[in-house]
Protein backbone atom coordinates (compact mmCIF):
# COMPACT_ATOMS: atom_id res chain seq x y z
CA UNK A 1 0.00 0.00 0.00
CA UNK A 2 1.28 3.46 -0.95
CA UNK A 3 2.26 5.89 1.77
CA UNK A 4 -0.56 8.18 0.74
CA UNK A 5 -3.24 5.44 0.73
CA UNK A 6 -1.84 4.98 4.59
CA UNK A 7 -1.77 8.65 5.89
CA UNK A 8 -5.18 8.83 4.18
CA UNK A 9 -6.53 5.51 6.19
CA UNK A 10 -4.91 7.41 9.21
CA UNK A 11 -7.39 9.92 9.18
CA UNK A 12 -10.35 7.76 9.21
CA UNK A 13 -11.41 5.93 12.25
CA UNK A 14 -14.63 3.25 12.26
CA UNK A 15 -17.45 4.84 10.86
CA UNK A 16 -16.01 7.18 8.59
CA UNK A 17 -15.46 10.59 10.65
CA UNK A 18 -11.85 12.29 10.16
CA UNK A 19 -9.57 13.12 12.71
CA UNK A 20 -7.39 16.14 13.24
CA UNK A 21 -5.52 16.69 10.18
CA UNK A 22 -1.85 17.10 11.18
CA UNK A 23 0.44 15.14 13.38
CA UNK A 24 1.56 15.95 17.26
CA UNK A 25 5.07 14.45 16.27
CA UNK A 26 7.00 13.69 13.03
CA UNK A 27 10.39 11.89 13.73
CA UNK A 28 13.08 11.34 11.18
CA UNK A 29 16.71 11.71 11.19
CA UNK A 30 17.74 8.41 11.91
CA UNK A 31 17.47 4.70 10.95
CA UNK A 32 13.73 4.06 11.84
CA UNK A 33 13.83 0.37 12.14
CA UNK A 34 10.27 -0.76 12.25
CA UNK A 35 10.32 -4.46 13.00
CA UNK A 36 8.12 -4.53 10.54
CA UNK A 37 8.93 -7.33 8.05
CA UNK A 38 7.05 -5.79 5.05
CA UNK A 39 8.74 -2.58 5.56
CA UNK A 40 11.92 -2.99 8.04
CA UNK A 41 13.20 0.63 8.02
CA UNK A 42 11.85 3.92 6.90
CA UNK A 43 12.62 7.53 7.02
CA UNK A 44 9.44 9.02 9.14
CA UNK A 45 7.14 8.59 11.37
CA UNK A 46 4.50 10.67 12.55
CA UNK A 47 2.27 10.25 15.57
CA UNK A 48 -1.33 11.58 16.54
CA UNK A 49 -3.18 11.11 19.64
CA UNK A 50 -0.50 8.62 20.89
CA UNK A 51 -0.70 6.40 17.98
CA UNK A 52 1.48 6.18 14.58
CA UNK A 53 -0.22 7.78 11.82
CA UNK A 54 1.97 7.65 9.09
CA UNK A 55 5.18 5.53 8.24
CA UNK A 56 6.92 6.37 5.10
CA UNK A 57 9.65 8.29 3.16
CA UNK A 58 10.28 12.09 4.53
CA UNK A 59 9.18 13.72 2.47
CA UNK A 60 5.47 12.08 2.37
CA UNK A 61 5.26 11.95 5.66
CA UNK A 62 5.74 15.72 5.81
CA UNK A 63 3.66 16.96 3.45
CA UNK A 64 0.91 14.73 4.43
CA UNK A 65 0.78 15.03 8.46
CA UNK A 66 3.02 18.65 8.89
CA UNK A 67 1.32 21.41 10.32
CA UNK A 68 1.81 24.43 12.34
CA UNK A 69 1.88 22.91 15.53
CA UNK A 70 3.75 19.71 14.27
CA UNK A 71 6.45 19.04 16.44
CA UNK A 72 9.67 18.07 14.18
CA UNK A 73 11.94 15.89 16.41
CA UNK A 74 15.33 15.28 14.28
CA UNK A 75 16.98 11.78 15.84
CA UNK A 76 20.19 13.60 14.66
CA UNK A 77 21.83 10.37 13.44
CA UNK A 78 20.38 8.13 16.61
CA UNK A 79 18.26 5.37 16.20
CA UNK A 80 14.52 4.72 16.64
CA UNK A 81 12.93 1.20 17.66
CA UNK A 82 9.65 0.38 19.14
CA UNK A 83 10.00 0.18 22.91
CA UNK A 84 10.69 -2.89 24.46
CA UNK A 85 8.16 -5.33 25.69
CA UNK A 86 9.48 -6.89 28.84
CA UNK A 87 8.53 -10.90 28.96
CA UNK A 88 8.84 -11.85 32.19
CA UNK A 89 10.42 -9.89 35.20
CA UNK A 90 9.22 -9.11 38.31
CA UNK A 91 8.39 -5.43 38.38
CA UNK A 92 7.11 -5.45 42.49
CA UNK A 93 10.83 -6.09 43.08
CA UNK A 94 12.17 -2.69 41.86
CA UNK A 95 9.85 -1.47 44.33
CA UNK A 96 11.42 -3.09 47.28
CA UNK A 97 15.20 -2.34 45.75
CA UNK A 98 14.25 1.52 46.69
CA UNK A 99 14.90 0.16 49.69
CA UNK A 100 17.75 -2.60 49.62
CA UNK A 101 21.12 -2.45 49.38
CA UNK A 102 22.71 -3.74 45.76
CA UNK A 103 25.09 -6.69 46.82
CA UNK A 104 25.07 -8.33 43.14
CA UNK A 105 28.31 -9.13 41.56
CA UNK A 106 30.04 -7.01 38.56
CA UNK A 107 28.58 -5.64 36.11
CA UNK A 108 25.33 -5.58 38.10
CA UNK A 109 26.63 -4.65 41.27
CA UNK A 110 29.59 -3.82 43.08
CA UNK A 111 30.38 -7.34 45.39
CA UNK A 112 32.27 -10.10 44.74
CA UNK A 113 32.89 -11.73 48.14
CA UNK A 114 31.22 -11.41 51.86
CA UNK A 115 33.86 -8.62 53.00
CA UNK A 116 32.23 -6.25 50.14
CA UNK A 117 28.54 -7.42 50.64
CA UNK A 118 29.00 -6.90 54.10
CA UNK A 119 30.56 -2.95 53.23
CA UNK A 120 27.70 -2.28 50.54
CA UNK A 121 25.75 -3.19 53.45
CA UNK A 122 27.12 -1.23 56.42
CA UNK A 123 26.87 1.82 53.85
CA UNK A 124 23.22 1.26 52.97
CA UNK A 125 22.32 0.62 56.60
CA UNK A 126 24.46 4.32 57.62
CA UNK A 127 22.80 6.21 54.74
CA UNK A 128 19.22 5.52 56.65
CA UNK A 129 20.34 5.62 59.64
CA UNK A 130 18.77 1.90 60.41
CA UNK A 131 18.15 1.80 64.59
CA UNK A 132 18.83 -1.69 66.42
CA UNK A 133 16.02 -4.03 65.54
CA UNK A 134 15.68 -2.49 62.01
CA UNK A 135 15.77 -5.01 59.19
CA UNK A 136 17.84 -4.38 56.53
CA UNK A 137 17.87 -6.05 52.83
CA UNK A 138 20.56 -6.22 50.31
CA UNK A 139 20.04 -8.09 46.67
CA UNK A 140 21.59 -10.25 44.49
CA UNK A 141 23.73 -12.54 46.57
CA UNK A 142 25.39 -14.96 43.81
CA UNK A 143 27.22 -17.89 45.60
CA UNK A 144 29.20 -18.67 42.22
CA UNK A 145 30.90 -15.80 42.23
CA UNK A 146 32.45 -15.76 45.86
CA UNK A 147 35.70 -16.94 46.59
CA UNK A 148 35.97 -20.85 45.75
CA UNK A 149 34.73 -22.47 49.07
CA UNK A 150 33.16 -19.78 51.26
CA UNK A 151 29.35 -18.82 50.40
CA UNK A 152 27.80 -15.51 52.50
CA UNK A 153 26.68 -17.54 55.77
CA UNK A 154 25.12 -16.05 58.95
CA UNK A 155 28.52 -15.76 60.64
CA UNK A 156 29.53 -13.21 58.32
CA UNK A 157 26.89 -11.33 58.72
CA UNK A 158 26.18 -11.48 62.55
CA UNK A 159 29.67 -10.19 63.67
CA UNK A 160 29.13 -6.79 61.87
CA UNK A 161 24.97 -7.17 62.12
CA UNK A 162 24.55 -8.08 66.09
CA UNK A 163 21.47 -5.98 66.64
CA UNK A 164 19.84 -5.88 63.30
CA UNK A 165 17.74 -8.69 61.33
CA UNK A 166 19.75 -8.96 58.14
CA UNK A 167 19.37 -11.09 54.84
CA UNK A 168 20.59 -11.11 51.39
CA UNK A 169 18.57 -11.77 48.95
CA UNK A 170 20.07 -14.78 46.31
CA UNK A 171 20.59 -13.44 42.69
CA UNK A 172 17.63 -15.99 42.00
CA UNK A 173 15.38 -14.43 43.59
CA UNK A 174 13.92 -17.94 45.44
CA UNK A 175 16.02 -17.71 48.66
CA UNK A 176 18.21 -14.93 50.97
CA UNK A 177 20.75 -15.63 53.10
CA UNK A 178 19.89 -14.78 56.68
CA UNK A 179 21.77 -13.63 60.01
CA UNK A 180 20.81 -14.77 63.15
CA UNK A 181 18.40 -11.99 64.10
CA UNK A 182 17.12 -12.53 60.76
CA UNK A 183 16.34 -16.20 61.84
CA UNK A 184 14.99 -15.56 64.83
CA UNK A 185 12.55 -12.89 63.44
CA UNK A 186 11.75 -15.63 60.82
CA UNK A 187 11.39 -18.07 63.37
CA UNK A 188 13.91 -20.79 61.89
CA UNK A 189 16.15 -22.48 63.89
CA UNK A 190 17.44 -26.13 64.13
CA UNK A 191 14.56 -27.56 65.05
CA UNK A 192 12.83 -26.41 61.59
CA UNK A 193 12.13 -29.06 59.58
CA UNK A 194 13.09 -28.58 55.55
CA UNK A 195 9.73 -28.12 53.67
CA UNK A 196 8.45 -30.29 50.59
CA UNK A 197 10.60 -28.18 47.74
CA UNK A 198 12.48 -26.51 49.91
CA UNK A 199 16.33 -26.02 51.07
CA UNK A 200 17.63 -25.04 54.38
CA UNK A 201 21.19 -25.37 54.25
CA UNK A 202 22.76 -26.45 57.57
CA UNK A 203 26.01 -25.88 59.41
CA UNK A 204 28.36 -28.95 59.34
CA UNK A 205 27.49 -31.88 61.88
CA UNK A 206 24.50 -29.77 62.69
CA UNK A 207 20.71 -28.92 62.12
CA UNK A 208 21.51 -25.41 62.62
CA UNK A 209 20.62 -23.24 59.63
CA UNK A 210 23.95 -21.57 58.12
CA UNK A 211 22.57 -18.87 55.99
CA UNK A 212 21.12 -19.87 53.02
CA UNK A 213 17.65 -21.01 52.59
CA UNK A 214 15.60 -21.55 49.15
CA UNK A 215 12.31 -21.93 47.62
CA UNK A 216 9.70 -22.85 49.78
CA UNK A 217 11.89 -22.65 52.67
CA UNK A 218 11.95 -18.99 51.31
CA UNK A 219 8.51 -18.44 51.28
CA UNK A 220 7.87 -17.43 55.10
CA UNK A 221 10.50 -14.63 54.25
CA UNK A 222 8.93 -13.12 51.09
CA UNK A 223 5.92 -13.03 52.20
CA UNK A 224 6.13 -11.02 55.23
CA UNK A 225 8.19 -8.17 53.43
CA UNK A 226 7.09 -4.77 55.32
CA UNK A 227 4.55 -2.80 54.09
CA UNK A 228 5.50 0.46 53.09
CA UNK A 229 3.65 3.78 53.84
CA UNK A 230 1.88 5.51 51.32
CA UNK A 231 4.43 8.31 50.45
CA UNK A 232 6.67 5.75 50.23
CA UNK A 233 4.67 3.32 47.84
CA UNK A 234 4.51 6.56 45.66
CA UNK A 235 7.94 7.08 45.66
CA UNK A 236 8.66 3.51 45.09
CA UNK A 237 6.48 3.19 41.98
CA UNK A 238 8.22 5.93 40.86
CA UNK A 239 11.57 4.52 41.02
CA UNK A 240 10.32 1.22 39.79
CA UNK A 241 8.69 2.81 36.12
CA UNK A 242 11.79 5.10 35.86
CA UNK A 243 13.94 1.81 36.44
CA UNK A 244 12.01 0.21 32.93
CA UNK A 245 11.44 3.30 31.30
CA UNK A 246 15.38 4.15 31.78
CA UNK A 247 15.52 1.03 29.71
CA UNK A 248 13.35 1.52 26.92
CA UNK A 249 10.88 -0.38 28.26
CA UNK A 250 6.99 0.29 28.28
CA UNK A 251 4.99 -2.68 29.00
CA UNK A 252 6.35 -4.47 32.24
CA UNK A 253 5.46 -8.11 33.80
CA UNK A 254 4.96 -8.51 37.59
CA UNK A 255 5.62 -12.70 37.31
CA UNK A 256 4.29 -13.76 40.44
CA UNK A 257 2.05 -11.32 42.03
CA UNK A 258 0.92 -12.02 45.42
CA UNK A 259 -2.48 -10.34 47.05
CA UNK A 260 -0.89 -7.08 48.61
CA UNK A 261 1.66 -6.92 45.17
CA UNK A 262 -1.83 -6.36 43.41
CA UNK A 263 -3.76 -4.16 45.73
CA UNK A 264 -0.30 -2.01 45.59
CA UNK A 265 -0.54 -1.97 41.50
CA UNK A 266 -4.67 -1.28 41.63
CA UNK A 267 -3.94 1.42 43.98
CA UNK A 268 -1.35 3.28 41.56
CA UNK A 269 -3.91 2.51 38.90
CA UNK A 270 -6.88 3.91 40.57
CA UNK A 271 -4.94 7.23 41.20
CA UNK A 272 -3.35 7.53 37.63
CA UNK A 273 -0.17 6.58 38.92
CA UNK A 274 1.18 3.93 36.37
CA UNK A 275 2.80 5.98 33.02
CA UNK A 276 3.55 2.53 31.84
CA UNK A 277 1.68 -0.77 31.23
CA UNK A 278 2.10 -3.36 34.03
CA UNK A 279 0.61 -7.13 33.51
CA UNK A 280 0.41 -8.83 36.81
CA UNK A 281 0.27 -12.57 36.86
CA UNK A 282 -1.13 -13.55 40.30
CA UNK A 283 0.78 -16.17 41.96
CA UNK A 284 -0.53 -19.85 42.36
CA UNK A 285 -0.69 -19.47 46.42
CA UNK A 286 -2.86 -16.73 46.35
CA UNK A 287 -4.75 -17.42 43.24
CA UNK A 288 -8.09 -18.12 45.75
CA UNK A 289 -7.65 -14.97 47.48
CA UNK A 290 -7.15 -12.57 44.36
CA UNK A 291 -10.21 -14.48 42.33
CA UNK A 292 -12.73 -14.14 45.09
CA UNK A 293 -12.36 -10.30 44.29
CA UNK A 294 -11.07 -9.94 40.82
CA UNK A 295 -13.23 -12.68 38.94
CA UNK A 296 -12.26 -14.10 35.25
CA UNK A 297 -13.94 -11.37 33.74
CA UNK A 298 -11.99 -8.63 34.92
CA UNK A 299 -9.20 -10.53 33.95
CA UNK A 300 -7.15 -9.79 30.21
CA UNK A 301 -8.22 -5.96 30.44
CA UNK A 302 -6.44 -3.00 31.02
CA UNK A 303 -7.62 -0.69 33.35
CA UNK A 304 -5.64 2.64 34.15
CA UNK A 305 -2.38 0.80 32.48
CA UNK A 306 -2.86 -2.10 34.88
CA UNK A 307 -4.06 -5.79 33.44
CA UNK A 308 -4.03 -9.19 35.30
CA UNK A 309 -2.87 -11.26 32.73
CA UNK A 310 -3.43 -14.61 34.13
CA UNK A 311 -1.82 -17.60 36.49
CA UNK A 312 1.18 -18.29 37.80
CA UNK A 313 2.90 -21.40 38.89
CA UNK A 314 6.20 -21.76 39.97
CA UNK A 315 7.16 -25.89 38.50
CA UNK A 316 10.92 -26.18 40.05
CA UNK A 317 13.71 -23.10 41.41
CA UNK A 318 17.28 -22.39 39.31
CA UNK A 319 19.44 -24.01 38.12
CA UNK A 320 22.22 -21.58 39.12
CA UNK A 321 21.07 -22.53 42.76
CA UNK A 322 21.07 -26.10 41.83
CA UNK A 323 16.91 -26.02 42.39
CA UNK A 324 16.25 -26.44 39.26
CA UNK A 325 14.26 -29.92 38.72
CA UNK A 326 16.29 -32.23 35.93
CA UNK A 327 16.31 -35.88 34.32
CA UNK A 328 19.94 -36.74 35.30
CA UNK A 329 22.12 -35.33 38.68
CA UNK A 330 23.64 -32.42 38.56
CA UNK A 331 27.79 -33.02 37.92
CA UNK A 332 28.41 -31.17 41.68
CA UNK A 333 26.32 -32.31 43.95
CA UNK A 334 23.35 -30.57 45.91
CA UNK A 335 23.06 -27.05 47.55
CA UNK A 336 23.74 -29.40 51.02
CA UNK A 337 26.26 -31.76 49.15
CA UNK A 338 24.00 -34.30 47.94
CA UNK A 339 24.71 -37.30 45.87
CA UNK A 340 23.25 -37.78 42.44
CA UNK A 341 21.08 -34.94 43.29
CA UNK A 342 18.39 -34.18 40.59
CA UNK A 343 16.63 -31.03 42.31
CA UNK A 344 13.30 -31.52 43.06
CA UNK A 345 9.85 -29.97 41.83
CA UNK A 346 8.09 -27.16 43.22
CA UNK A 347 4.88 -28.90 43.59
CA UNK A 348 3.69 -32.57 42.99
CA UNK A 349 2.46 -33.09 39.86
CA UNK A 350 -1.24 -33.70 41.01
CA UNK A 351 -1.14 -30.27 42.50
CA UNK A 352 0.27 -28.67 39.29
CA UNK A 353 -2.44 -30.51 37.02
CA UNK A 354 -5.48 -28.89 39.55
CA UNK A 355 -3.98 -25.47 39.33
CA UNK A 356 -3.46 -25.57 35.52
CA UNK A 357 -7.22 -26.97 35.36
CA UNK A 358 -8.55 -24.48 37.53
CA UNK A 359 -7.78 -21.57 35.30
CA UNK A 360 -7.89 -23.10 32.17
CA UNK A 361 -11.73 -23.98 33.10
CA UNK A 362 -11.92 -20.38 34.31
CA UNK A 363 -11.02 -19.11 30.89
CA UNK A 364 -7.71 -17.46 32.28
CA UNK A 365 -3.99 -18.10 30.55
CA UNK A 366 -1.55 -19.86 32.41
CA UNK A 367 2.85 -19.31 33.06
CA UNK A 368 4.76 -21.93 34.18
CA UNK A 369 7.88 -21.39 35.42
CA UNK A 370 10.22 -24.51 34.44
CA UNK A 371 13.27 -24.69 34.54
CA UNK A 372 15.22 -27.55 34.12
CA UNK A 373 14.06 -30.76 31.64
CA UNK A 374 12.12 -32.70 34.66
CA UNK A 375 10.12 -29.62 35.31
CA UNK A 376 9.34 -29.18 31.62
CA UNK A 377 7.83 -33.05 31.38
CA UNK A 378 5.95 -31.79 34.12
CA UNK A 379 4.51 -28.45 32.48
CA UNK A 380 3.91 -30.31 30.07
CA UNK A 381 1.84 -33.07 31.75
CA UNK A 382 -0.04 -30.61 33.44
CA UNK A 383 -1.06 -28.60 30.41
CA UNK A 384 -2.08 -32.26 28.91
CA UNK A 385 -4.00 -32.72 32.02
CA UNK A 386 -5.53 -29.63 32.03
CA UNK A 387 -6.61 -29.88 28.12
CA UNK A 388 -9.19 -32.01 28.35
CA UNK A 389 -8.52 -33.72 25.37
CA UNK A 390 -7.77 -30.57 23.40
CA UNK A 391 -3.91 -29.73 24.19
CA UNK A 392 -3.25 -28.39 20.10
CA UNK A 393 -6.17 -25.56 20.77
CA UNK A 394 -3.77 -22.37 21.28
CA UNK A 395 -4.76 -21.13 25.41
CA UNK A 396 -1.60 -18.67 25.25
CA UNK A 397 0.27 -20.72 27.71
CA UNK A 398 3.76 -19.75 28.67
CA UNK A 399 6.56 -21.87 29.74
CA UNK A 400 8.94 -19.08 31.73
CA UNK A 401 12.55 -19.46 31.03
CA UNK A 402 12.71 -23.24 29.00
CA UNK A 403 16.23 -23.01 29.88
CA UNK A 404 17.13 -26.75 29.92
CA UNK A 405 14.35 -27.60 27.66
CA UNK A 406 14.96 -30.49 25.27
CA UNK A 407 14.32 -30.46 21.22
CA UNK A 408 11.55 -33.68 22.00
CA UNK A 409 9.97 -30.64 24.22
CA UNK A 410 10.31 -28.20 21.71
CA UNK A 411 8.04 -30.17 19.21
CA UNK A 412 5.77 -30.45 22.07
CA UNK A 413 5.96 -26.61 22.25
CA UNK A 414 4.61 -26.34 18.45
CA UNK A 415 2.01 -29.09 18.46
CA UNK A 416 0.71 -27.79 21.66
CA UNK A 417 1.35 -23.90 21.00
CA UNK A 418 3.16 -23.66 23.91
CA UNK A 419 5.54 -20.46 23.60
CA UNK A 420 8.74 -20.34 25.48
CA UNK A 421 10.44 -17.22 27.16
CA UNK A 422 13.72 -17.50 26.95
CA UNK A 423 16.86 -16.26 29.17
CA UNK A 424 19.80 -15.85 27.49
CA UNK A 425 21.78 -13.61 29.69
CA UNK A 426 22.23 -16.51 31.58
CA UNK A 427 24.95 -17.60 29.48
CA UNK A 428 26.62 -14.43 30.82
CA UNK A 429 25.61 -14.31 34.36
CA UNK A 430 25.93 -18.09 34.91
CA UNK A 431 26.89 -20.01 32.25
CA UNK A 432 30.37 -20.94 33.45
CA UNK A 433 28.39 -22.40 36.28
CA UNK A 434 26.18 -24.43 34.50
CA UNK A 435 28.75 -25.74 32.28
CA UNK A 436 29.73 -27.33 35.64
CA UNK A 437 26.91 -27.87 36.78
CA UNK A 438 25.64 -29.74 33.80
CA UNK A 439 28.28 -30.31 31.26
CA UNK A 440 28.90 -28.35 28.56
CA UNK A 441 26.09 -30.56 26.33
CA UNK A 442 23.34 -29.37 27.74
CA UNK A 443 24.72 -26.33 28.96
CA UNK A 444 25.41 -25.27 25.08
CA UNK A 445 21.68 -26.08 24.51
CA UNK A 446 20.57 -23.11 27.04
CA UNK A 447 17.66 -21.02 26.04
CA UNK A 448 18.08 -22.43 22.64
CA UNK A 449 16.66 -18.87 20.64
CA UNK A 450 17.50 -20.54 17.42
CA UNK A 451 16.08 -23.50 17.24
CA UNK A 452 12.91 -22.63 19.04
CA UNK A 453 12.83 -19.74 15.87
CA UNK A 454 13.89 -22.21 13.19
CA UNK A 455 10.92 -25.20 14.32
CA UNK A 456 8.29 -21.94 13.90
CA UNK A 457 7.98 -20.71 17.74
CA UNK A 458 7.34 -16.90 18.76
CA UNK A 459 10.37 -17.43 21.42
CA UNK A 460 10.84 -14.14 23.68
CA UNK A 461 13.40 -13.44 25.67
CA UNK A 462 13.60 -11.73 29.54
CA UNK A 463 15.47 -10.22 32.25
CA UNK A 464 13.64 -12.35 34.89
CA UNK A 465 14.81 -8.96 37.10
CA UNK A 466 16.16 -8.85 39.12
CA UNK A 467 18.03 -12.10 38.86
CA UNK A 468 19.88 -9.84 36.47
CA UNK A 469 19.30 -6.23 35.49
CA UNK A 470 16.67 -4.25 33.35
CA UNK A 471 18.85 -3.42 30.17
CA UNK A 472 17.79 -4.51 27.37
CA UNK A 473 21.03 -4.09 25.34
CA UNK A 474 22.56 -6.80 27.27
CA UNK A 475 18.96 -8.99 26.55
CA UNK A 476 20.28 -8.35 22.86
CA UNK A 477 23.63 -9.18 23.01
CA UNK A 478 23.52 -11.90 25.47
CA UNK A 479 21.48 -13.45 22.31
CA UNK A 480 23.92 -12.56 19.67
CA UNK A 481 27.34 -13.29 21.55
CA UNK A 482 26.13 -15.88 24.22
CA UNK A 483 29.64 -15.32 25.46
CA UNK A 484 29.78 -15.76 29.57
CA UNK A 485 31.66 -14.00 31.95
CA UNK A 486 35.08 -15.91 31.24
CA UNK A 487 34.47 -15.00 27.46
CA UNK A 488 33.39 -18.71 26.14
CA UNK A 489 30.75 -18.97 24.22
CA UNK A 490 27.92 -20.86 25.56
CA UNK A 491 26.11 -22.53 22.75
CA UNK A 492 27.85 -20.74 19.48
CA UNK A 493 25.30 -22.54 17.17
CA UNK A 494 22.20 -20.98 19.07
CA UNK A 495 23.74 -17.25 18.80
CA UNK A 496 21.05 -15.21 16.80
CA UNK A 497 21.07 -12.12 14.66
CA UNK A 498 20.64 -9.00 16.33
CA UNK A 499 17.01 -8.39 14.45
CA UNK A 500 16.22 -11.80 15.61
CA UNK A 501 17.42 -10.31 19.23
CA UNK A 502 15.50 -7.37 18.73
CA UNK A 503 11.89 -9.58 17.82
CA UNK A 504 12.28 -11.32 21.27
CA UNK A 505 11.81 -8.34 22.69
CA UNK A 506 9.29 -5.96 20.41
CA UNK A 507 7.26 -8.30 17.59
CA UNK A 508 7.62 -11.34 19.29
CA UNK A 509 6.63 -9.93 23.22
CA UNK A 510 3.64 -8.32 21.99
CA UNK A 511 2.26 -11.48 20.54
CA UNK A 512 3.21 -13.26 23.45
CA UNK A 513 0.57 -10.84 25.55
CA UNK A 514 -1.81 -11.06 22.61
CA UNK A 515 -1.12 -7.19 21.90
CA UNK A 516 0.26 -7.30 18.54
CA UNK A 517 -2.42 -5.48 17.05
CA UNK A 518 -1.28 -2.24 19.19
CA UNK A 519 2.35 -3.20 19.95
CA UNK A 520 5.74 -4.35 19.51
CA UNK A 521 6.35 -2.84 15.69
CA UNK A 522 6.10 0.54 13.81
CA UNK A 523 3.09 0.43 11.88
CA UNK A 524 -0.03 2.10 11.14
CA UNK A 525 -2.93 2.85 14.03
CA UNK A 526 -0.59 1.21 16.60
CA UNK A 527 0.50 2.75 19.79
CA UNK A 528 2.78 5.35 19.14
CA UNK A 529 5.37 3.30 21.72
CA UNK A 530 8.30 4.36 20.78
CA UNK A 531 12.36 4.19 22.05
CA UNK A 532 15.22 6.19 20.99
CA UNK A 533 18.85 4.53 21.07
CA UNK A 534 22.54 5.69 20.75
CA UNK A 535 23.42 3.30 18.27
CA UNK A 536 22.43 0.62 15.65
CA UNK A 537 21.87 -2.63 17.30
CA UNK A 538 21.54 -3.80 13.41
CA UNK A 539 24.45 -2.24 12.10
CA UNK A 540 27.21 -2.05 15.17
CA UNK A 541 29.68 -4.88 15.89
CA UNK A 542 28.02 -7.56 18.01
CA UNK A 543 30.36 -6.90 21.17
CA UNK A 544 29.12 -2.98 20.88
CA UNK A 545 25.71 -3.70 21.28
CA UNK A 546 26.09 -3.98 25.06
CA UNK A 547 26.87 -0.58 24.75
CA UNK A 548 24.17 1.46 23.58
CA UNK A 549 22.47 3.74 25.66
CA UNK A 550 18.84 4.67 25.69
CA UNK A 551 18.45 8.30 25.07
CA UNK A 552 14.61 8.22 25.47
CA UNK A 553 11.72 5.92 26.13
CA UNK A 554 7.85 7.36 24.69
CA UNK A 555 5.04 5.89 25.70
CA UNK A 556 1.98 6.49 23.62
CA UNK A 557 3.87 9.72 22.22
CA UNK A 558 4.97 11.23 25.62
CA UNK A 559 8.43 11.08 26.47
CA UNK A 560 8.42 9.41 29.88
CA UNK A 561 11.85 9.16 29.99
CA UNK A 562 15.62 10.95 28.76
CA UNK A 563 18.93 10.30 29.56
CA UNK A 564 20.53 12.99 31.77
Amino acid sequence: MKLHMLVLLSAMVPGGAVLAANADAIYFGGPILTVNDKAPRTEAVAVRDGKIVAVGKKASVMNAEKGKATIMHDLKGHTMTPSFIDPHSHIIFALDMADQANVSAPPAGPANNAQEIIAELKKFAEARRAKPGELIVGYGYDENMMAKGHPLTRDDLDPAFPDNPVYVIHVSGHGAVLNSRAFEKYGISAATKTPPGGVIVRKAGSDEPAGLIMETAYLPVFSNRSAPTQRQELDQLKFAQNLYAGAGVTTAQDGATHTGDLAVFQRAAARGALYIDVIAYPFFTDLDKILAVNPPATWGKYANRLKIGGCKITLDGSPQGKTAAFTTPYLTGGPNGEKDWKGEPGIPQDEANAIVKKCYDAGLRVNMHANGDAAIDNAIKAHEFAAAGNPTRDRGTIIVHSQFVRKDQLQKYVEYKLMPTLFTEHAFFFGDTHVLNRGRQQAYFLSPLKTAMAMGLRPTNHTDFNVAPIDQMLVIWSAVTRKSRSAEVIGPDERVTPLQALKAITINAAHQYWEEDKKGSIELGKLADLVILSDNPLTVKPDAIRDIKVLETIKEGKTIYTIK
